[in-house]
């Protein structure tokens, strides 16, 4: 399975690199991963911390019936939660527009690690 594997620092300036490594990786068809990839990682950052040491996986090509995308950080007791945010709140929408776009998503606990994966 062809596999795109960056590893990388959570912070809010790697989003545009992240989203030009999955259009590159992907092709035609990498609009919804490029949307959901900047939204796992402004969760790493806001709740984990600016700095944090992620992997983020995409296996699949634009081409492929589906595409998986995983953002691993190491904290498995964080685990994002989606909720609804208010008219007039700046944030809060991240995990509701990777649940809107991916066909599921979830969360992946290992001994030391957390993987946010969605499946396109």
């Amino acid at each position: 399975m062809n596999a795109l594997t960056i590893r990388l620092l959570a912070t809010p300036q790697a989003a545009p690199m992240l989203r030009h490594a999955v259009r590159e990786h992907l092709g035609p068809g990498s609009g919804d991963a490029e949307l959901c990839v900047p939204e796992l990682l402004a969760n790493v950052v806001r709740h984990v911390g600016e700095g944090t040491p992620v992997t983020l996986r995409v296996t699949g090509t634009g081409r492929a019936a589906r595409t998986r995308v995983e953002l691993t950080d190491p904290a498995p007791g964080v685990r994002p939660v989606r909720r609804e945010a208010a008219g007039g709140e700046e944030s809060g929408r991240g995990l509701a527009l990777v649940d809107a776009l991916a066909a599921r998503w979830g969360v992946t606990r290992g001994a030391r690690t957390k993987t946010v994966w969605c499946e396109l």
